[in-house]
């Protein structure tokens, strides 16, 4: 019996695991000339939509003093820069192509996606 019950709770934890890191989508919020992007334990909004071949601002403001989140990384726009602790950063970027970006810490631990349509 007691083999049923940790086969059908660890069954149960395998579905919460993919479901919660695999499955979960993140609010995407559309954003035409700027849009304000708080760094704290992550990224808030994590997925942005901007318009295609439009300069758009995208203002950083770290409140986390983790020395993970003091740095961001556009690679596909290779932009690279330093988010000092309470201090608005803006970056702007033309995309001249749509599709999906992804943007990082300095370390890749934490991520968020840009939209261009």
């Amino acid at each position: 019996m007691d083999k049923i019950i940790v086969t059908i709770f660890g069954f149960l934890g395998i579905i919460f695991v993919y479901w919660f890191f695999l499955m979960k989508k993140s609010e995407e919020v559309k954003a035409e000339n700027s849009v304000d992007i708080t760094v704290n334990g992550g990224y808030s909004p994590e997925v942005i939509s901007i318009p295609k071949d439009r300069t758009t601002k995208i203002n950083f403001t770290r409140t986390d003093p983790t020395d993970c989140l003091s740095e961001v990384v556009l690679g596909d726009f290779k932009i690279r820069r330093e988010l000092p602790l309470n201090q608005k950063v803006t970056v702007e970027i033309t995309p001249t192509k749509s599709g999906e970006f992804d943007y990082s810490c300095g370390m890749g631990m934490y991520h968020g996606k840009i939209v261009v349509k």
